[in-house]
């Protein structure tokens, strides 16, 4: 991982945790394994505890760890360093992913709710006013109560934002295409097309992963089926929208954004997203965050602990999976 990420991931129980399990040197962290360090500590491994700015575990690290018999990464996606070549050795891999799901499902619950109270308008309508104001006459549409909120991707994300949503009176629709009716109305949603979540939504939340398929999967074309006033919300890849096409709506005041992603990430600094009134910009910190990172290491000790004990991991990452998700 990074050498400057440990400080900030472990607190002092959870490395005090980590050592009793493991036979394991604290200060060695490697985010190179070229190096002579690296070679001589793959040598002895067995266990890889990774997280954000792991090296690529690819052929060649491999033969330098002819011990190494499962990767706990301790943050979200294994794509960036699980390669085809672990999955070819058998070797056991988990993730915090779960972990890193929930401060992501908090902050879209969040600004749901504050979407359907209209709180950009009301804030930017007030700011202008300054004086007293019919504000109940003024804004009728304003408000939680039987909203329709869309929900774009049934990931661990987006099951837990309809989770946290369910107490609420929404109405809540999900578009997946692998979950069927039955599924959908036992997480508390109801199945419908892209297209329709689009049209019939008051807000729009995307939860889907970033793939081929997936690409400006909310394009020109169904931004235009959203309702005038309705709120866009992106915490999961900025390539999933038409950032044009999207750039164009906001611009005219037809709809608002909550944006956690963007493309590129960071945004150059003429971008017009910045200071639209109508738009939330955040940079990518809708994930694990400050002390929340001590969650995803706690998780990833919990796994080592079930891998010293011989459980089965208890979030493992399967190779047939990894084609769809992020």
């Amino acid at each position: 991982m990074h050498r400057d990420l440990v400080g900030r991931l472990f607190d002092d129980r959870t490395l005090a945790r980590l050592a009793e399990l493991a036979d394991l040197d604290p200060a060695r962290v490697l985010d190179d394994f070229t190096t002579q360090e690296a070679v001589t500590s793959l040598a002895e491994v067995e266990v890889i505890v990774s997280s954000w700015g792991c090296p690529p575990i690819d052929d060649a690290v491999l033969a330098a760890a002819p011990r190494l018999r499962a990767v706990v990464h301790a943050a979200g996606s294994i794509k960036h360093h699980i390669t085809d070549a672990c999955w070819r050795r058998g070797i056991r891999v988990t993730s915090a992913a779960w972990a890193n799901a929930l401060p992501v499902a908090e902050y879209t619950v969040a600004a749901v709710l504050l979407a359907n109270k209209q709180l950009l308008r009301i804030r930017e309508d007030y700011r202008s006013r300054r004086a007293p104001y019919d504000w109940q006459s003024g804004y009728r549409g304003a408000g939680n109560y039987r909203r329709t909120v869309g929900i774009v991707g049934a990931s661990r994300i987006g099951r837990r934002v309809i989770e946290l949503l369910r107490p609420h009176d929404l109405d809540l629709l999900l578009h997946d295409p692998y979950v069927d009716a039955v599924e959908a109305a036992r997480l508390g949603a109801r199945a419908v097309g892209l297209d329709e979540l689009c049209a019939a939504s008051d807000t729009v939340s995307i939860h889907a992963p970033e793939l081929p398929d997936t690409l400006h999967l909310i394009d020109r074309r169904r931004l235009a089926l959203m309702r005038d006033g309705a709120t866009l919300i992106n915490t999961s890849r900025g390539a999933l929208v038409d950032q044009g096409a999207l750039e164009r709506e906001l611009a005219s005041g037809r709809l608002d954004a909550v944006l956690d992603v963007t493309v590129p990430e960071v945004l150059p600094a003429d971008s017009p997203l910045y200071d639209l009134p109508n738009v939330v910009l955040t940079p990518h910190i809708a994930g694990s965050l400050g002390g929340e990172l001590h969650r995803m290491a706690a998780a990833a000790v919990d796994e080592l602990a079930r891998y010293a004990g011989g459980r089965p991991f208890a979030h493992p990452v399967l190779a047939e999976d990894v084609h769809r998700t992020a």
